[in-house]
């Protein structure tokens, strides 16, 4: 089932929650997958509705899914997996506030993990790192020289490309299913060994800080 949702409204995820309840009659799982990037910008350029958005779209979404969510998912024993990005662990130039959203995600994973542990919710988060998806060929178009972009991607992967989003998807499905009980407050990274690479510098690549 379809729920058209802008998850940085509150009324409107505890509609979703209330429509997905009414029809399933339980709720077992909540992914935090929605997400911006943008701007492509240091932090002393970034406009104050630009950071609201980014913390409202990637952050905020969370507090209100679990708030909404909450009481159907101590009934389940559920499990909540937030979609957080490696740049939260490691940083990134040019995308200040956009770390900031995912590395607060990560802190907030793992609180929620201790939080909930004892009601047997599980709370993990996966880390990609570059993965072919719309918003990715959107900073891609974005760049200085979008042609060169995608030999990057790929180089900048110790396995040697950049993985389409199935990839990160299958991981998430271990990470909600059964097969995942026993791990909770993990931060998961799913990028090729990217975070091994990100420093390696490239002559004359204006895409180093990705």
């Amino acid at each position: 089932m379809g729920i058209v949702c802008d998850v940085s409204r509150d009324a409107e995820v505890k509609n979703a929650i209330e429509k997905t309840l009414k029809r399933y009659g339980q709720l077992d799982a909540v992914h935090n997958n929605a997400g911006i990037v943008t701007p492509s910008k240091p932090i002393h350029e970034t406009t104050e509705a630009e950071w609201n958005a980014l913390f409202d779209v990637n952050l905020k979404s969370v507090f209100l899914t679990t708030r909404h969510a909450f009481a159907a998912l101590v009934a389940s024993k559920g499990c909540v997996l937030n979609t957080s990005s490696m740049v939260g662990v490691i940083g990134q130039d040019m995308h200040a506030a956009y770390t900031a959203t995912k590395g607060g995600m990560n802190a907030l994973t793992k609180s929620m993990a201790l939080d909930y542990a004892k009601l047997g919710i599980r709370v993990n988060a996966v880390c990609p790192s570059g993965a072919w998806t719309p918003m990715l060929r959107q900073w891609c178009a974005e760049q200085p020289d979008p042609n060169s972009i995608e030999r990057y991607l790929n180089e900048i992967h110790p396995l040697g490309y950049c993985a389409e989003s199935s990839a990160i998807a299958d991981v998430c499905v271990f990470l909600l299913s059964q097969k995942a009980r026993f791990v909770t407050g993990h931060i998961m990274h799913v990028s090729g060994g990217a975070e091994l690479g990100y420093r390696r510098v490239f002559k004359n690549n204006p895409y180093n800080g990705l």
